[in-house]
């Protein structure tokens, strides 16, 4: 039984860590409605690791070509700059509240609905209301704009906020239209949880057991696969349909988990 919900969550992981829903608050959540113990948090921190392999994998070709271009193409070393820009925000922020944030929100339901609740309504604000776009290609983005979304990506600190929902609240409001806010979240994604990955396994790397050995992989593998399996439909669905079903998701969360709240189900 064990496996099968290491497997389980390695899925949901792997689903809605690139969507605008919060992978983190997911976690949490659904581990207390079905008992899983993870002492240290070292099952979640591991796991995370297939996400990032899975969205460096995506975008392979990409990371090859900027790797290859630093000694002597500028756009490789401005795309370069752009995320390193981008990313500081975040690793101050971490650096400073993620103990704080971690030891009070993470144990808060209460605090993880408000979250889900208030993101979805700002969502579907912006989707209104954002500037008209003019940004195409999220490789193009402007340094001070990628610094304006690093700002945005501090809120994630917040469990139930989502990184990929801020980034991407972010881009738009910084004028980029809906699939390149959303692919800037993908490239935003690798160095900051790159970072979020390896400050938690220093954290945890004394919990690390040969006897959680195959939980981990499992919840690992079933991570990397199911985020390889939607980053691609769901830039293709932003194009589409933008981000009011996520907004209306998140909202409907939240009050379900303030319903599970109140009968004492979390």
């Amino acid at each position: 039984m064990i496996y099968a919900l290491a497997a389980l969550l390695g899925i949901l992981q792997g689903v809605t860590e690139f969507l605008p829903i919060s992978s983190t608050a997911h976690l949490l959540i659904a581990s207390q409605l079905i008992g899983f113990s993870d002492p240290g948090g070292v099952f979640t921190v591991m796991i995370q690791l297939g996400s990032i392999v899975a969205v460096m994998w995506l975008y392979r070709a990409k990371l090859a070509a900027v790797v290859r271009g630093l000694p002597s193409d500028p756009e490789a070393r401005r795309f370069v700059v752009m995320l390193v820009v981008a990313v500081i925000p975040a690793l101050v922020a971490g650096a400073l509240l993620s103990d704080f944030v971690k030891r009070v929100l993470y144990e808060s339901p209460r605090a993880i609905a408000s979250a889900f609740i208030i993101g979805g309504l700002v969502m579907l604000w912006v989707e209104r209301r954002r500037p008209r776009p003019v940004i195409g290609n999220a490789e193009q983005t402007p340094t001070s704009r990628a610094f304006g979304i690093g700002l945005f990506q501090t809120l994630a600190l917040l469990p139930g906020v989502s990184r990929s929902g801020s980034t991407i609240v972010g881009g738009m409001l910084m004028g980029l239209d809906r699939a390149a806010a959303a692919e800037f979240s993908f490239f935003l994604a690798m160095p900051t949880m790159a970072a979020a990955f390896a400050h938690d396994l220093i954290e945890v790397r004394h919990q690390l057991t040969t006897d959680r050995a195959l939980e981990i992989a499992i919840g690992f593998v079933m991570a990397f696969l199911a985020s390889l399996a939607v980053v691609r439909p769901f830039l293709r669905f932003v194009g589409r349909s933008g981000f009011a079903p996520f907004a209306w998701y998140r909202i409907v969360t939240g009050i379900l988990i303030f319903g599970a709240v109140a009968v004492g189900l979390l």
